[in-house]
């Protein structure tokens, strides 16, 4: 018995010839801020439908068919008709790639088709009689579909003399409606109102920092931003939900109230930002002492300097210039709690100069093509300060002197390696109000033995040394608290001169404190 012969594959196109035919639809996105799937993959031996609710401008249906390796789409006003010889418009677009049969979720508002999209239906169809491709050249198209919704015949008929007009027509018997399930999605089984308010929450990503340096960098490759003293923050949103993290991932939603507000209005159903919170003094300087002591009330600005992600993409390896752009196209109209930290121009030296005759804490220097290193301290970012300032480790306290009451100096250092380094005492800085809760803070931390490496016990011209009996009457505390110093120099003996005590830092983790350099 002679051995059947195979049917021949059904024949391909060349992997070039859809994505040509894609070009309109190409032309009009910008992959850099939508969701929706580029294309590339080829066709598979099945023929495939979808129809897509679309929430644009105005609601309609979007009714695709796979041929020659992409989707053939029309945009149905009305939605598909469902009663015996009822016909609807259908408006031929752009073709779409077949990885559009999966997409649902939110195209971002200014796109082309902003709005919500929500896969209504799937499955397979036929052609009657004839091969789809020719069907479709020839302007009419009797339909066999197998969907999960629509299971029956239609017919699309271009109209005559039009190019891109044509009508969707219910042929064959009527399809009653199934109330549970028509307006929810076949994939996620959500409305429309549900995939809107349903865009994931971006992850927590740990900020990248910038390294110390004296001198600052020159040359086109840089670009210069205002160093702003107060809270490093990361924000996130999804839908109308927002987040506020600390960089030890500490919320501070609830804290920074109108920051969070703003940040709904982000021009994009799902962001990640990276910025500062900063309250500003008298002279419209920002302060870290008032930062600290902020609440509900109290004026809160947020400068966003950089962009994570946005609708689901991930920015972090692109250039920090493209980063920036998309992020000033999200940017929300005039909104005094949410700001774009803008590049400064001009000699750094020169920059610096009045920087500091102004009372700023200093400048961030960034590599233009810099990717967003998360969680290192790269050279690609740099901070060059007009004032010498950094955080410390609490480690203990001494006792108040005269009038002075809850304690005397703050006995502070910083880690190298495994070992707490003493840096000095700080007693000056503190009110009233910061002394006591301070105090009361340290208290509950209170351990018996030095967490220092090593205590100065020998004569220092720069006068910080402790004699036996005097380290005896020191209380130490468990090193967990962080503080921020303002100091005029290191002396020889890596002690501080004239250190300042600017406020607890809830940002930092202890153990990850070292001396800058």
């Amino acid at each position: 018995m002679a051995a059947a012969r195979k049917k021949p594959a059904r024949s391909r196109k060349p992997a070039a010839e859809p994505r040509k035919s894609l070009a309109a639809y190409h032309t009009k996105r910008d992959f850099s801020r939508t969701r929706e799937p580029r294309g590339g993959r080829t066709a598979k031996a099945a023929a495939t439908f979808v129809v897509q609710k679309h929430d644009a401008s105005r609601l309609h249906f979007d009714f695709r068919l796979e041929i020659d390796g992409v989707l053939k789409s029309w945009a149905v006003p009305k939605g598909v008709p469902l009663s015996p010889g009822q016909k609807h418009l259908a408006v031929m677009v752009e073709d779409h790639p077949l990885e559009y049969g999966t997409f649902e979720g939110t195209i971002p508002k200014g796109e082309y088709g902003g709005g919500t999209v929500m896969l209504w239906d799937r499955g397979t169809f036929r052609v009657g009689g004839d091969d789809p491709a020719r069907a479709l050249k020839e302007g009419k198209l009797h339909l066999y579909l197998a969907g999960e919704k629509l299971r029956g015949e239609w017919a699309l008929v271009r109209i005559r003399g039009e190019d891109k007009q044509w009508l969707l027509l219910k042929a064959g018997e009527g399809l009653k409606p199934q109330r549970s399930t028509w307006e929810r999605s076949v994939t996620s089984g959500k409305a429309m109102k549900e995939i809107t308010q349903s865009t994931a929450m971006p992850a927590f990503v740990e900020p990248m920092k910038a390294k110390p340096a004296t001198v600052p960098p020159t040359g086109d490759d840089w670009l210069y931003e205002l160093k702003f003293d107060g809270f490093r923050f990361l924000g996130g949103k999804a839908g109308d939900d927002v987040r506020l993290w600390s960089r030890t991932e500490n919320d501070f939603t609830a804290r920074f109230p109108a920051v969070a507000k703003a940040l709904t209005k982000l021009k994009a159903a799902s962001a990640l930002v990276d910025g500062e919170l900063v309250v500003s003094d008298e002279k419209g300087r920002p302060s870290f002492q008032l930062i600290q002591n902020a609440d509900e009330t109290t004026r809160v600005h947020a400068f966003l300097f950089d962009l994570l992600e946005v609708d689901g993409e991930d920015l972090r390896q692109q250039p920090l210039e493209a980063r920036r752009e998309r992020l000033a196209s999200i940017m929300p109209g005039r909104s005094p709690a949410l700001l774009l930290s803008s590049e400064v121009t001009g000699e750094p030296e020169q920059l610096l100069a009045e920087l500091a005759s102004r009372g700023w804490e200093g400048l961030i220097a960034k590599r233009r093509d810099s990717s967003y290193e998360a969680g290192r301290r790269s050279g690609a970012w740099r901070k060059i300060k007009c004032l010498l300032e950094q955080e410390f480790v609490i480690g203990g306290f001494t006792a108040p002197k005269g009038s002075r009451s809850h304690f005397g100096a703050l006995l502070i250092g910083y880690y190298r390696g495994k070992e707490l380094i003493f840096a000095g005492k700080v007693g000056t800085g503190f009110d009233a109000k910061t002394l006591a809760a301070l105090h009361q803070q340290m208290l509950t931390h209170r351990m018996t033995r030095s967490p220092f490496a090593s205590m100065p016990t020998r004569r220092s011209r720069w006068g910080t040394t402790f004699t036996r009996g005097e380290l005896a009457r020191c209380i130490w505390i468990e090193p967990r608290l962080v503080g921020q110093v303002r100091f005029a120099e290191w002396t020889e003996e890596g002690i501080l001169r004239q250190p300042s005590f600017l406020g607890l830092r809830e940002d930092k983790l202890a153990h990850k404190v070292v001396r800058e350099t």
